[in-house]
């Protein structure tokens, strides 16, 4: 099981998330981009092929329309969101092991390590949700072709004019749905491979960096597994016209599966599959140096 000899400290776990959350955003958004546009696409024409016919070619299109600048489009929002959601991401991981330890040295089972998880994702959710809505309405519109919102703020100064504080937390219980069990998946499978990859009469502190890499790329990939239908169905009800879904996922859910099969549900698939691995293999190596920074400069807190 996890090395968890020295007490988990939910401040540390905070800052340092909040450090790897960045290095994510850095490193993952523009395949992001190309899975937003991918996941909310119009159907094709009978006789017309599709906008995109996959990621690469939206991946293209992006780049010869609009540059380097297009694959960047709506990174504001999550920068903004990111450091503070990733950092109360792992501040609720950290907590949620903390409350299921009776004494500091005890050891997680890989359930508890999947619970703690999960109030990760619950913790995420109040943060995750307006910067999630924003930057699918920015990365939409290019594609587009209308120019709506001129950025980050005034997209979400127009969405709350037009529509209030909820229409800013639109698609609240599918974040809910997407990163509560993809959260467990995520740290439960990171602890796992870490444990894994380390060598026997070493300690997982002492994990050299291609195998953190490597653990924190791999649970990305899991994580994603779990979460792409649910991702799904929020980019597409985040994205709506007002009233176009009154029962909310249900009705997203019936009319995609109705008009495109159930093979829909992992649009985008590609993409995120491509991106997961180094984003995430970023985003952990980023925490782990965070935090042994941290704990080089406060042993104590």
């Amino acid at each position: 099981m996890t090395d968890q000899a020295k007490p988990i400290s939910p401040l540390k776990n905070l800052l340092a998330g909040g450090f790897g959350g960045m290095c994510l955003v850095f490193v993952g958004h523009p395949l992001d981009t190309v899975k937003v546009r991918l996941q909310t696409q119009p159907p094709s024409l009978p006789g017309q092929p599709p906008m995109y016919s996959g990621t690469f070619d939206c991946f293209r299109k992006t780049l010869m329309r609009e540059g380097v600048r297009g694959l960047y489009r709506g990174m504001a929002a999550p920068i903004i969101g990111v450091t503070p959601m990733f950092a109360v991401c792992f501040f609720g991981f950290g907590l949620g092991k903390k409350l299921q330890q009776k004494r500091p040295e005890d050891v997680l089972s890989y359930p508890q390590l999947f619970a703690a998880g999960m109030l990760s994702g619950v913790f995420t959710t109040g943060i995750m949700t307006p910067g999630e809505r924003i930057k699918c309405l920015l990365q939409i519109q290019a594609s587009s072709g209308e120019t709506k919102y001129t950025g980050a703020l005034d997209c979400a100064k127009k969405v709350y004019q037009e529509s209030g504080i909820r229409g800013i937390y639109k698609g609240t219980v599918l974040t809910l749905m997407r990163d509560v069990p993809a959260s467990g998946m995520y740290f439960m499978t990171y602890e796992w491979l870490k444990n894994i990859l380390t060598p026997e009469g070493k300690s997982v502190s002492e994990l050299s960096v291609p195998r953190i890499l490597a653990a924190g790329g791999v649970a990305g990939i899991f994580n994603w597994v779990v979460a792409i239908p649910p991702d799904v169905l929020k980019s597409r009800f985040q994205t709506a016209p007002p009233g176009k879904y009154p029962n909310g996922f249900r009705d997203v859910l019936r009319e995609l599966v109705r008009n495109e099969g159930v093979a829909s549900l992992y649009k985008g698939f590609t993409a995120v599959m491509i991106r997961a691995f180094p984003a995430n293999a970023a985003c952990f190596l980023g925490f782990e140096v965070a935090m042994k920074f941290l704990n080089w400069i406060t042993p104590n807190l």
